[in-house]
């Protein structure tokens, strides 16, 4: 079947089945990388991408639910702010993570600028980091939280 996405602000067309996980259609069909494959459940937030403004897992979406709902990865967060400060923050170690963190920190700061100690990590709990990067993590989003206050 044939289906057309918005990704990253551009239109694609792909022709899947309709039960393909969106994250193998990024991946595999569209050559978007950032997006990985961890659990394939959900649970981990590897795979984590926004659709219509919030940070769902891409390995349990079909790509027949996506609809017209514009879709964006860690590659159309491009250079903000956000990527600026896990730099300066080396927040992330081996990186499998931080593309699904990015996301989903993107998606919070979008919602709540002056997003709290809580309000980040509600928003990260469904991102599984092994390398113990989080201090990092949310010094980096402090780091935004405190630049947009200023």
């Amino acid at each position: 079947m044939k289906f057309s996405l918005l990704v990253n602000g551009a239109a694609r067309e792909v022709d899947v089945e309709g039960d393909t996980p969106l994250l193998y259609v990024l991946r595999n069909d569209l050559d978007l990388k950032g997006s990985r494959y961890g659990c394939g459940a959900g649970y981990c937030g590897a795979c984590m991408v926004l659709i219509d403004g919030r940070a769902m897992p891409s390995c349990d979406v079909p790509v027949e639910t996506v609809g017209e709902r514009p879709i964006v990865t860690v590659e159309g967060l491009g250079a903000t702010t956000l990527v600026d400060a896990f730099v300066a923050e080396q927040a992330a170690q081996c990186g499998y993570c931080s593309a699904g963190i990015l996301v989903s920190a993107a998606a919070l700061l979008k919602d709540k600028p002056q997003a709290t100690d809580a309000d980040i990590r509600a928003a990260l709990a469904n991102n599984l980091c092994r390398c113990g990067s989080q201090p990092r993590v949310l010094r980096a989003i402090r780091r935004v939280v405190a630049a947009t206050a200023a």
